[in-house]
């Protein structure tokens, strides 16, 4: 009874402890190699993102995005009304540029300008998006409400 209670139940647990701590470095090697097969990947997907991020310059920034959004109307037909720019410096290594954008035309020109902007190469993600429809002759009309944000990477120091 001694010995089980000072030697047998103690070796056990310790024993029980080492076998969960070396399965759990064996799947952490594991996941290590996994990351390191896939590095040439992973640092081409960053590569990329950075580039297609916005300027760190807010007023550059805020001039790409606004170029691109009438470049994207103009391709498609929607008439964009008004566009409202804000930047949020939420941390030390990037900022968000939020917008609300107002446009308006047909169904058509309207989905296509969405489109133009999820496919497009910047880093814009649409936050909400508000279709209502405009008082017209022949009701075809359509007004455009859309949040955009958008993510500026700030320079390493």
């Amino acid at each position: 009874l001694i010995g089980n209670s000072l030697i047998f139940e103690p070796m056990t647990k310790l024993w029980s402890g080492r076998s969960a701590q070396i399965a759990g470095l064996r799947k952490q090697v594991k996941d290590g190699k996994l990351l390191i097969q896939r590095e040439a990947g992973i640092r081409g997907q960053w590569s990329d993102m950075r580039g297609n991020a916005l300027a760190d310059n807010p007023s550059l920034a805020g001039q790409q995005v606004i170029k691109a959004l009438n470049n994207w109307s103009l391709a498609s037909g929607a008439d964009v009304t008004s566009i409202m720019p804000q930047w949020k410096n939420d941390s030390t290594n990037y900022m968000t540029f939020n917008c609300r954008v107002e446009a308006s035309g047909t169904m058509a020109a309207l989905s296509q300008f969405l489109y133009n902007i999820e496919k497009g190469p910047m880093a814009l993600k649409l936050d909400s998006v508000e279709l209502s429809a405009q008082k017209s002759d022949t009701g075809q009309l359509l007004t455009l409400g859309l949040q955009i944000s958008g993510l500026a990477l700030l320079p390493q120091k």
